[in-house]
């Protein structure tokens, strides 16, 4: 019973502290939940009728830090040349990356891209770079007639 005195006794002081830790958390908490960890963008350009086209995926983040990244395709069908292209670059918010890939096909092709955050030293000025707990790994999907 006396402990429980003592907690209902709480001095000003540490009732001030506590609301201002409160406050602080909230604080942090909403500029988190606003970010968006990964944005991407799948555009497929058609060259007039003939059977090439060019696949343009655009990469950014709302991070403060840095990611190193890969990128690369995916599709139903088999396609060569440099649609196997995989491709290492660090992300930034501050500069969005763009990834080209030059295609041949003569039917519709379900293209999914996909972007890896990975862990490799090289990439990233200094070497800084983060790597997200929630996921690491992104896709979109389109359909190129």
């Amino acid at each position: 019973m006396y402990s429980l005195h003592l907690l209902l006794r709480a001095s000003p002081a540490a009732l001030l502290l506590i609301l201002c830790l409160q406050l602080g958390t909230t604080k942090a908490q909403e500029d988190t939940t606003s970010q968006q960890l990964m944005t991407m963008d799948l555009q497929m350009l058609q060259i007039d009728t003939s059977e090439e086209a060019t696949v343009v995926l655009e990469v950014s983040t709302d991070l403060r830090e840095c990611m190193v990244v890969k990128a690369y395709l995916l599709s139903n069908i088999p396609i060569e040349g440099n649609f196997n292209y995989k491709f290492t670059s660090c992300l930034c918010n501050n500069y969005p990356r763009r990834f080209f890939w030059d295609l041949q096909t003569n039917s519709t092709v379900r293209i999914t891209a996909v972007v890896d955050v990975i862990r490799e030293l090289g990439i990233c000025p200094d070497d800084w770079a983060v790597i997200p707990i929630k996921a690491n790994r992104f896709s979109i999907t389109k359909s190129l007639p």
